[in-house]
C-alpha cells in the first residue's frame, strides 16, 4: 500500500468536521473514465500532477455537490498507484447519499469509512489488478486499526449499502469488479487473508495513533512487519518526531 495524506481542508465536509466512530467500510468507485488522482485530490503536491481545470474536490462543494470520501485510490503523475487519505478516518464523510432508511441512517451518519477507486474505461486488467490490490491492502489496514470485521454488513460496497437501505442507488463497485472476475465476497476474503499477514496489530494501532499526532507522520506500515533491526534504527527518528510534537 502506498498511503499518503492530503486532507481536503477546503471541502465543506472537512469544515463541518463531524466526528464518528468507524464501525464499517464502504467501497466506492468514481463513475468516470479518469484514473488520475489529480482529478479529485489537490492541489498538486509534486506527486499528483497538475489539474489544469482545477476541479479537484478540495473546494467547498465540488461540482455543486456535498461530497467527500475519506480516501481515493488511483494514478499519480508517474502512473504508479497510490492511496490518498482526504479526511481523518474518525471524521464523518459524505460518500453514501441516502437510502430507504433516510438520511439519519445513511452510511455517512452511521460510522462508515468510505473510499473511492478512480475508474478508467473498466476494461484494462492491468490497471484493475493494481487498484484492486491497493484497495485490499488499504481495507485490511483500516479493518485492523478500527477493529472492523471484513464481513457484511461491516465491509460492503455502495450497491450493497443501497440494498441495506443506508446508501443511494448506485451500482459501484460491482459494475466494474464483475468484469474482472471479482465480487465483494472475493474482496472480503482477500482482505481477510491480508489481515492475517499483519504480525503485530496492537503495535500497528499504536504507531497509527502516534502518526496522527507528530509532524510529517511516520511509516506506520513498517511497524506491522518483523524487521526488528529496521525498527531499531527508526526508533531514534520517531523519538525526535514525538519530541517535536510537544514543542
Amino acid at each position: 500500500m502506498n498511503l499518503r495524506t492530503l486532507f481536503l481542508t477546503k471541502n465543506l465536509c472537512y469544515e463541518v468536521g463531524k466526528k464518528h466512530t468507524p464501525k464499517g467500510i464502504m467501497v466506492h468507485s468514481t463513475g468516470a473514465n479518469n484514473p488520475k488522482l489529480s482529478r479529485y485530490v489537490g492541489p498538486d503536491d509534486g506527486l499528483l500532477g497538475n489539474n489544469p481545470y482545477n476541479n479537484h474536490w478540495n473546494q467547498p462543494t465540488p461540482g455543486g455537490r456535498k461530497v467527500c470520501p475519506h480516501a481515493f485510490i488511483g494514478r499519480l503523475k508517474d502512473n504508479s498507484i497510490a492511496t490518498y487519505q482526504t479526511l481523518p478516518w474518525d471524521m464523518a464523510g459524505w460518500h453514501s447519499g441516502s437510502g430507504r432508511l433516510g438520511s439519519a441512517q445513511n452510511a455517512n451518519n452511521s460510522g462508515y469509512i468510505g473510499f473511492e477507486i478512480c475508474e478508467d474505461g473498466l476494461t484494462d486488467p492491468v490497471y484493475f489488478s493494481k487498484v484492486y490490490r491497493e484497495a485490499v491492502e488499504l481495507t485490511a489496514f483500516l479493518c485492523v486499526i478500527h477493529d472492523i470485521r471484513p464481513v457484511e454488513p461491516y465491509l460492503i460496497d455502495h450497491s450493497e449499502g443501497h440494498q441495506l437501505g443506508i446508501a443511494s442507488n448506485h451500482a459501484d463497485v460491482m459494475h466494474w469488479f464483475a468484469k474482472h472476475g471479482r465480487n465483494m465476497d472475493v474482496f472480503r476474503a482477500d482482505v481477510n487473508a491480508e489481515m492475517a499477514k499483519i504480525a503485530n496489530r496492537e503495535l500497528l494501532k499504536a504507531a497509527t495513533k502516534i502518526s496522527n499526532r507528530v509532524p510529517g507522520g511516520i511509516n506506520i506500515l513498517m511497524w506491522s512487519g518483523n524487521d526488528r533491526e529496521w525498527k531499531g534504527k527508526y526508533a531514534d527518528a520517531l523519538l525526535l518526531k514525538i519530541a517535536d510534537a510537544w514543542d
